[in-house]
């Protein structure tokens, strides 16, 4: 790629577009940059942080007379 004419190409837009074109440059670097959430994690990462009770599944109280 010559960068040479990339650069000439970018002095000749008009300033607006010029910000636009640096706000799409920062764009693509914070893309590249930015790992997925899927690869920052790993397994087990959260154990101990969660805690069911024994009785999650069972039926609450309240809920049993409805069901009848």
């Amino acid at each position: 790629m010559n960068y040479d004419l990339v650069f000439q190409d970018f002095k000749s837009l008009p300033v607006e577009l010029q910000r636009e074109v640096l706000d799409f440059i920062n764009f693509l670097k914070s893309k590249q940059e930015t790992p997925s959430a899927a690869d920052a994690r790993e397994f087990g990462y959260a154990k101990g942080k969660i805690n069911i009770h024994p009785d999650f599944d069972e039926l609450p109280e309240d809920f049993k007379e409805y069901l009848k």
